[in-house]
């Protein structure tokens, strides 16, 4: 037992809507008998993804004696069986999807996109789903995307993934940013990624997804590099450096 952050829900705020459900990719909570409930203490792993969904303000992150967070329970619970209403949503189970040969050039994902191009080889990609140790995070290089990058270049897998780990972000639109620094911090000290490469689009507002990145990278432990690309709203790369 340790004294770690945890996810506290407050029964009488909490009116089982199970908002909350979706956004935990450990799988942590479920609704029981009507309320929000921490399944285990060893599935939660503190950072609070779950917050910003709940309409009635009944999650917090409070400090207390807890098990150390684990992440093989974690994927055991989360591969355990099909998701259920009551257990959580297909949105948020983490699955690395194989790579296969192709005869063609490097493995793609065994789901080529349309035209042939590659797929996605993880799931989720939205920064409030990804669970920071997530086996896709593990000493990789990892891209960090604007929610607009992705549809504004033709060739982004191409381009941008090439076998790396993928967190996809919105800071104008998304909330409790906060979270996501301690997030990107997380993937540098626990998951132990080899470099964080932040695209973002021209418009102003996208800056922000840069301060996050550059705060995360300032609050690690262990330096990563820390790389800049910025996208023009045509698709053309504007900029590409050491940030």
């Amino acid at each position: 037992m340790a004294l770690r952050n945890i996810i506290r829900i407050d029964e009488e705020l909490c009116d089982g809507c199970g908002e909350c459900v979706p956004s935990c990719a450990e799988g942590a909570l479920q609704v029981i008998d009507g309320k929000a409930r921490l399944v285990s203490d060893v599935l939660c792993d503190g950072l609070g993804a779950c917050l910003g969904e709940c309409p009635t303000g009944a999650l917090t992150v409070i400090q207390r004696e807890a098990a150390e967070f684990d992440e093989a329970a974690v994927s055991v619970h989360v591969h355990a069986g099909p998701v259920n209403a009551s257990s959580g949503c297909p949105s948020s189970s983490v699955r690395v999807i194989p790579l296969v040969e192709t005869g063609r050039g490097p493995a793609v994902a065994a789901a080529p996109g349309p035209g042939g191009r590659p797929g996605l080889q993880q799931w989720p990609v939205q920064l409030h789903l990804v669970p920071p140790t997530a086996p896709f995070f593990q000493g990789r290089h990892v891209l960090l995307a604007a929610d607009c990058v992705p549809v504004a270049v033709g060739n982004f897998h191409a381009a941008f993934l090439d076998g790396r780990g993928l967190a996809i972000a919105c800071p104008k639109l998304d909330q409790h940013l906060d979270l996501y620094v301690q997030k990107l911090a997380a993937m540098i000290d626990q998951a132990g990624i080899l470099s964080l490469t932040v695209a973002i689009m021209e418009v102003p507002c996208c800056g922000g997804l840069v301060r996050l990145a550059e705060q995360a990278v300032a609050m690690a432990a262990r330096p990563v590099p820390l790389r800049l690309v910025k996208i023009g709203i045509r698709g053309d790369i504007l900029a590409d450096s050491e940030a």
